[in-house]
């Protein structure tokens, strides 16, 4: 058995405290049930609350400091089988080495898809 699948997504907002990235629906996320898989949206989360803990740096293979997620927390609330996800991350702890942020997905008009809390702490 194969399983292929794709994700894309966009950050179209990053500054010190908070990142928004926007996911659109597509085929290469959804599940068999026709909505979005959960490790698709989990995936989404993740990578917007890295981006902010990542500062300003720009991510490259084998850089230190990466903030590596050392815990996940997920609330999957809600799903969608077409349109778009928002992803907004904020600090809940802004840490010299060990960072939270939790991650809001939401969707069409607003509605509450995940809630996710990720801890991050720097690579050496």
């Amino acid at each position: 058995m194969r399983v292929q699948g794709q994700i894309d997504f966009s950050i179209t907002e990053r500054s010190d405290e908070r990142v928004i990235a926007e996911m659109p629906i597509i085929s290469g996320i959804k599940n068999p049930f026709g909505t979005v898989h959960a490790g698709a949206i989990l995936w989404f989360a993740d990578v917007a609350a890295t981006v902010l803990a990542m500062n300003s740096d720009s991510a490259s293979e084998g850089m230190k400091g990466f903030p590596l997620a050392i815990s996940l927390n997920a609330n999957l609330l809600g799903n969608q089988k077409e349109g778009t996800f928002r992803a907004v991350s904020l600090f809940v702890k802004k840490g010299k080495s060990v960072s939270v942020v939790r991650t809001v997905v939401s969707g069409t008009d607003g509605k509450l898809i995940a809630d996710v809390t990720t801890s991050h702490v720097l690579s050496q």
